[in-house]
Order: C-alpha cells, then sequence, then structure tokens
C-alpha cells in the first residue's frame, strides 16, 4: 500500500504541474486492439478485449517480483500505469482551459472536453457541474480507488472499460456495446457512492445527501446499472444549486458558471486530499501496527 500511495502522489503531482503529458496519454493502442477482434461480437468480445491488457499487465507484474529491486521497479510501473489510466487527457486541464478561456464560444466550446460519452455538455453551472463531477469520476477517483484496492491491473481494467463503454467513436457491435456499457456501470458504482459523501463532507452535506436519497428513492433498484450512477449527477447538480441559490440570484449567468466551476473545482480537490489522507492513515497504522 506504501508503494501504491507513493506511486499516486508522484503521478499526480506530476500531472498537475506538468499537463502536458497529457498529449502522449493517447489511446491508440488500444483502439488498434478493439479493431482487430472485429470478427467477435458480444460480450466475449468484451471480455477478450479487456483480458488480455490486465492479463498483460498481471504477468508483468508477476515478472517485477522475480527481479531484484522489487520496490523501485513496482513503483516505476505503477507509476506509468497511473498515467496512462489518468488520460487520455486530465480534467484538471480542461477545467484550466474552461476558466482562462477569452470569450464565451471558446468556454462553451471548451467545457465540451468533459464529456466522455460524446454528450453535449450545456453552459449552465448545474449542467457543467454535473459534467465536472462525471470527468472527475472516469479519470481520477475511480482510477485511484481501484488502483488501491487492486493495484496496477485494476486501474488498467477501469480505464479501459470506461474507455470502452463510453466512448462512441469505436466500432462495436450492439450486444458488446451493451455489454461493455454495463461493465463500466459496475465498475463506477463503489468509487461514485464514495465520492458522493466525500462531496458532502466537503461541501453541502444536507443537498448531497439529500438527492443521494431521492434518486434512490425514485429509481429502480437497477437503474444505476443500465443508465449509470445517476445518482452522482443527482448529487452534484443539488450541490451546484444550492450555492447558487444561497447568492444574490441577480449576478449573470456567465459570472455564476465561471464562480461555480472554480468552488466545485476546489471542492474536487479537497475530495481528493480526504481520499489520499485516508489512504495514508493506513499506511500509517500498517507500519505502527
Amino acid at each position: 500500500m506504501a508503494v501504491s500511495l507513493l506511486s499516486a502522489l508522484i503521478a499526480l503531482g506530476l500531472v498537475h504541474v506538468m499537463p502536458q503529458l497529457a498529449h502522449w496519454r493517447g489511446d491508440g493502442g488500444f483502439r488498434r486492439w478493439v479493431a482487430q477482434l472485429g470478427d467477435t461480437a458480444g460480450p466475449a468480445r468484451v471480455a477478450v478485449t479487456l483480458g488480455v491488457p490486465v492479463v498483460l499487465c498481471l504477468v508483468a507484474i508477476w515478472l517485477i517480483h522475480l527481479l531484484p529491486g522489487t520496490d523501485f521497479l513496482r513503483l516505476a510501473f505503477s507509476f506509468v500505469v497511473l498515467l496512462y489510466c489518468f488520460g487520455p487527457h486530465a480534467y484538471e486541464a480542461d477545467l484550466e482551459t474552461i476558466i482562462k478561456a477569452p470569450d464565451q464560444p471558446s468556454r462553451e466550446a471548451a467545457a465540451q472536453a468533459l464529456s466522455d460519452d460524446g454528450e453535449p455538455v450545456a453552459w449552465h453551472a448545474v449542467a457543467l457541474g454535473e459534467a465536472t463531477a462525471y470527468a472527475a469520476l472516469h479519470r481520477r477517483f475511480g482510477v485511484l480507488l481501484w488502483f488501491f484496492l487492486l493495484g496496477p491491473a485494476g486501474a488498467l481494467l477501469y480505464r479501459l472499460a470506461q474507455t470502452l463503454g463510453r466512448d462512441q467513436t469505436l466500432r462495436l457491435d450492439t450486444p458488446a456495446r451493451s455489454a461493455a456499457r454495463s461493465f463500466a456501470n459496475v465498475a463506477d458504482w463503489l468509487p461514485a457512492q464514495l465520492m458522493v459523501f466525500t462531496l458532502a463532507l466537503v461541501g453541502h452535506w444536507d443537498a448531497v445527501i439529500g438527492a443521494w436519497k431521492r434518486w434512490h428513492q425514485q429509481q429502480s433498484p437497477n437503474s444505476w446499472y443500465v443508465e449509470g450512477p445517476g445518482f452522482l449527477g443527482a448529487a452534484a447538480r443539488a450541490d451546484v444549486q444550492v450555492d447558487i441559490e444561497a447568492g444574490d440570484g441577480y449576478a449573470e449567468e456567465r459570472i455564476d458558471t465561471l464562480a461555480e466551476l472554480i468552488r466545485l473545482r476546489g471542492a474536487l480537490l479537497r475530495a481528493l486530499l480526504a481520499w489520499l489522507s485516508l489512504v495514508a492513515l493506513i499506511v500509517l497504522a500498517g507500519w505502527t501496527a
């Protein structure tokens, strides 16, 4: 766990100070791999598409344990895998691009980079907050949770599952796309739940938890499996809405949207620090046990 925490801290720090690293974290190799499996179909295609890279990752980890300097090699390998899994572009850099855009059309165009499934992002504080929360889930929190639980293979599986299940430009048959989407939703469930409670702790507790409860009361028990973790979107919308309602109500929407985006970025950063602090406490407890 200590090696995993150190790998995560280094990767997060490097991505923060060098956002241009996003330019080489492309998924061209994975796209070619998906195209090569065009003669298969359905859930079997999804299993092979995701299973082979994960097995190769596990083999690499096994080989690393056979070599001298295991801890350093594990650190380096975990670091490389995390950098890839944080891609193909950093959502923090996307937020910076939106905030620093010179005009309204540029902001609206930059906001589309937050969408992972090709759905348009409306220039509205609530819609933008929801898109930001999902981008943070898919590009940071989900990756980190499965990395800490299952190691580099877990992070890689999550990242590839999200790409396969949500990227509409990948050519998949209908059964395979449905299976990939369902698997991506399953992988999202646990980190999305934890994100809701973390956002409640660092933001507006009553609004976030209230929206989470209402979503579960109104939706069918398996709707998250088919449609995704909508409870996270509901919680993010509630967090943004209660902050807007607390204002004077007379500011222009353009200013409100940017101010709310900056506030939400800070809340997500505090949530990330909370997750890392919890992992650090677990590591310290292991050392002192």
